[in-house]
């Protein structure tokens, strides 16, 4: 019996085998996802919410999932944890948030009420991320970009698409009737807001405003982000709404230094060889040679 099954008296001569070790991730590396998969928690609920029918707890979720994706990568860069599995983490995580749980919220508030249509105009916003979100990630493997570059988007982000594509239902909770219009409104807006996603309209990203504060406006900026902030509290749908506004009238205004950029970045520069070091009208024709250059004056 002993062939087919083994002692259980421990046998001194066997060597003993080591307990193998589980591999040790650190925490610097599991922190950025963390917070990512917090977000992504966010979205969902949002979208429990929306058919639930609590429309205004479901934006709440949408903006506090749209407060996390612009904090896991600010963390992961302090870390000095940014991974591949973490930027397609977080590229899945804001298509549930900024791409499924806006467009079935608008669903749920107006667009059911066109039946097939309104669905098609929540499939199109979502697409339109997808969409977006695809072309980051090929950009984010490119060629570096010029530094000028860097401070605009090609279109506009996820995450503000998401919260501005809300627009018409935050003038509903300010107290603008539902009528039979808002549900043809509400998805043509939509469907603008997703196309101008994935449109190439530059807009600012804000990456290189406020990485040098003159010392004089440290004050000054706490104090109005804390106006802000209780603005925002305190009058949500009404500073939402300001917000979005804007927004939007900024697009003319990126787009305006988009093109005084790119028109400065593409002049060229003055060519130092072929700068006159001797100013011609104080010299005679006698005193250039045959390339051109000053030469000996004629006796």
């Amino acid at each position: 019996m002993t062939k087919f099954f083994n002692s259980f008296d421990p046998d001194e001569r066997t060597p003993r085998r080591r307990p193998r070790q589980m591999p040790q991730v650190p925490v610097r590396i599991v922190a950025p996802n963390l917070v990512t998969l917090l977000a992504l928690c966010a979205g969902l609920t949002a979208i429990r919410f929306a058919f639930e029918g609590r429309l205004d707890i479901a934006i709440y979720a949408i903006l506090f999932a749209a407060a996390l994706d612009g904090l896991d990568g600010r963390v992961a860069r302090l870390l000095r944890s940014t991974s591949r599995f973490g930027a397609q983490l977080d590229s899945l995580a804001d298509f549930v948030n900024f791409g499924v749980a806006p467009a079935l919220l608008a669903y749920t508030w107006a667009l059911s009420d066109l039946g097939s249509f309104g669905w098609v105009g929540s499939l199109v916003f979502a697409i339109c991320v997808a969409l977006r979100l695809a072309r980051f990630n090929v950009a984010a493997d490119g060629p570096e970009r010029p530094a000028w570059q860097k401070g605009f988007f090609i279109g506009v982000p996820a995450p503000a698409g998401a919260v501005i594509a809300l627009l018409p239902l935050y003038l509903e909770l300010l107290g603008a009737p539902h009528g039979a219009w808002t549900g043809p409104l509400a998805m043509a807006y939509l469907v603008a807001i997703g196309l101008l996603m994935i449109s190439l309209v530059p807009t600012w990203s804000g990456r290189m405003i406020g990485r040098m504060i003159p010392r004089d406006l440290v004050a000054p900026i706490f104090i109005t982000a804390v106006i802000v902030f209780a603005l925002l509290f305190s009058f949500t749908w009404l500073a939402l709404t300001i917000g979005t506004l804007a927004y939007l009238a900024v697009i003319p205004i990126s787009w305006r230094a988009w093109r005084e950029q790119m028109r400065t970045a593409h002049e060229p520069e003055p060519d130092s060889t072929n700068v006159e070091r001797f100013p011609l009208r104080d010299l005679a024709v006698g005193d250039l040679d045959v390339d051109g250059r000053p030469g000996k004056r004629r006796q």
